[in-house]
């Protein structure tokens, strides 16, 4: 059996400022964004440049009892993790552009990470395993 997760889900406020954040500052790649008009919203999924997993879709909050969610996914804990091939290379473009981090570079056992946080809130971890973690050629 071959099975694999296609999305994620991210409860956003706005569609093109959410679009903007995640494709002008943290460089990914726009894959759709296509009306539904009858269901009255937006089909935005965007993804890391090359990568071949997981992509978000950016669920803009429909209803008021999704806009608590909106910057608060997971209850405050790092939700989602963006594994990079350089880490310095990207933590510096992102600290340069006004990327808000929460907890500074570490060098952990499974490789070097940072906490992030993303345009509404949601926090990030931006790491780079190390070549013998077993998600670092996944």
């Amino acid at each position: 059996m071959k099975q694999t997760i296609v999305h994620v889900a991210l409860v956003v406020k706005d569609y093109d400022e959410v679009i903007d954040f995640y494709v002008n500052k943290l460089k990914f790649e726009l894959l759709k964004d296509s009306c539904q008009a009858e269901q009255d919203k937006r089909w935005v999924v965007v993804a890391p440049p090359n990568s071949h997993g997981v992509a978000l879709l950016l669920a803009k909050a429909s209803k008021p009892e999704q806009a608590p969610f909106i910057g608060n996914q997971a209850g405050g804990r790092v939700f989602l993790f963006l594994n990079t091939d350089d880490f310095w290379r990207d933590y510096e473009r992102m600290k340069a552009i006004g990327i808000h981090f929460i907890r500074e570079p570490k060098e952990q056992p499974y490789g070097t990470v940072a906490v992030f946080e993303d345009l509404y809130g949601n926090r990030w971890d931006l790491l780079q395993l190390n070549a013998d973690h077993p998600m670092a050629n996944r």
